[in-house]
């Protein structure tokens, strides 16, 4: 490739985090140094005077670093999700970070000098999942799909009937149901009592949340298509990592499957057990 190609870097710092913000000034300062284009998002950029853009206008880049915890990631990936993107860990566990603030400066320059060397970054790509329905599509989730009832807790379930490649797998009223990627088996899926499932294994997870008649907790290959029957309720949601959500009104369906936009992951892998040992 060419020596002289200009590369550009997005740096994403957790918002109101002076941690994030003054690594962030050392990665634009060092980055620069080395003849690459270093922009910070907006709301940075406006508190450090650094230049900046949107998030979404990252998709593009060689590069994004995210700085914070694994919500600062899953902002990033859900807004720049087309660019390999490296996490830098301010959080308490970090599954999706696995870069310590002290190595980070190390870690970014070390990429960019891979995609100089080779025209690419490598990375291990982490699947998503995507929820439609009838005339609707939410953007794909890197952690988990949830469909519920009008809210949490007594009186506020619906009867939801699971289909896994159109066989019947259970049916109950409950709270929801929750289909999570190996990625999100340690967030929400875990406190709703669902199994962790290691990152490396290809699959989708599907945990009901407070049914009356349970199943267990499901397993199954990432290639499969989940359907959702929602009725018994007023009106239900199915939520994309607990931000995009879509109003529905049963009875309908939602199919859950892998989407076909995953998320490269840049820089070293996460010790996925070492990080287990952070949980409470």
């Amino acid at each position: 490739m060419d020596a002289e190609e200009e590369l550009t870097v997005g740096i994403v710092a957790q918002r109101n985090n002076d941690r994030a913000q003054s690594l962030a000034t050392r990665l634009v300062d060092a980055l620069e140094r080395e003849g690459v284009v270093a922009v910070v998002d907006d709301e940075t950029g406006d508190a450090l005077g650094k230049r900046c853009v949107p998030v979404e206008r990252m998709n593009e880049f060689d590069l994004v670093v995210s700085i914070g915890g694994d919500g600062t990631f899953l902002f990033v990936a859900r807004e720049a999700g087309d660019a390999p993107i490296v996490g830098v860990n301010l959080g308490e566990v970090g599954f999706l970070n696995a870069v310590t603030p002290e190595s980070a400066l190390e870690a970014v320059t070390s990429l960019v000098a891979e995609r100089r060397d080779t025209g690419s970054i490598g990375g291990r790509a982490v699947k998503r999942l995507r929820a439609s329905g009838d005339g609707w599509t939410l953007e794909s989730a890197l952690n988990e799909v949830v469909v519920h009832g009008p809210k949490r807790g007594s009186g506020g379930g619906a009867t939801i009937e699971i289909f896994v490649d159109g066989q019947r797998y259970a049916e109950s009223h409950s709270d929801g149901v929750l289909v999570a990627t190996p990625t999100g088996s340690t967030a929400y899926n875990l406190s709703e009592g669902g199994p962790l499932v290691h990152p490396a294994v290809d699959s989708l997870i599907v945990t009901q949340m407070a049914a009356t008649d349970p199943m267990p907790p499901l397993v199954i290959d990432h290639t499969s298509e989940l359907t959702l029957t929602v009725r018994d309720a007023e009106t239900a949601y199915a939520i994309s990592d607990g931000r995009n959500r879509q109003r529905l009104e049963p009875p309908t369906s939602v199919t859950v499957t892998t989407a076909d936009d995953p998320v490269t992951l840049a820089g070293p892998p996460v010790d996925f057990f070492e990080a287990l040992e952070k949980l409470e």
